[in-house]
């Protein structure tokens, strides 16, 4: 896409604006956007923003500890991970697991994939869709000894497992 103003070069600064519920998109060069005195590099850095905000989960752990842990496999530094915002491969995430969890946990809001069920899914499909994430929240019960929430979902889970028995019977 080329300069809105000089109509020479491409475009690398891309602006929408949104005037009386009208969206106004600008796109500059480098060139026109000096020359308007604006500077709309900000340098963004994915590694700072990451190392960042796992530096708040890791604040008790000494940096030199936590800098120091290399991969086995492909000899990344977890500071090297900080730096370029991307693990070396698939062995990092065991390698650096500690470090890695609280961040994950942050940004996805997950250590794990839920995904997501189609709403038009089979009944069947849909029950045991429901039992996986009934004994997902029973083993959490469990885990955070909320006995008598854990006693309801594990009778729930038998309701749906005897139905689900009938149905294979038929």
């Amino acid at each position: 896409m080329n300069c809105n103003v000089c109509g020479v070069n491409e475009a690398t600064i891309h602006l929408t604006e949104i005037v009386n519920n009208q969206m106004v998109e600008i796109h500059l060069c480098d060139t026109c956007a000096q020359e308007k005195g604006t500077d709309f590099k900000t340098h963004f850095n994915l590694g700072d923003l990451l190392m960042g905000l796992s530096s708040l989960d890791q604040a008790n752990a000494s940096s030199e500890k936590r800098l120091a842990k290399v991969c086995p496999n492909c000899g990344m530094s977890y500071e090297e991970f900080g730096k370029s915002g991307r693990l070396g491969c698939s062995e990092c995430y065991e390698a650096f697991a500690k470090m890695l969890l609280p961040l994950i946990q942050r940004v996805q809001r997950a250590t794990h994939h839920l995904g997501k069920k189609p709403t038009k899914i089979s009944r069947s499909v849909r029950t045991t869709y429901d039992l996986r994430l009934l004994q997902d929240r029973l083993r959490k019960s469990v885990d955070s000894e909320e006995f008598e929430k854990a006693a309801m979902l594990r009778d729930e889970i038998k309701r749906i497992e005897d139905r689900l028995k009938k149905g294979k019977k038929k």
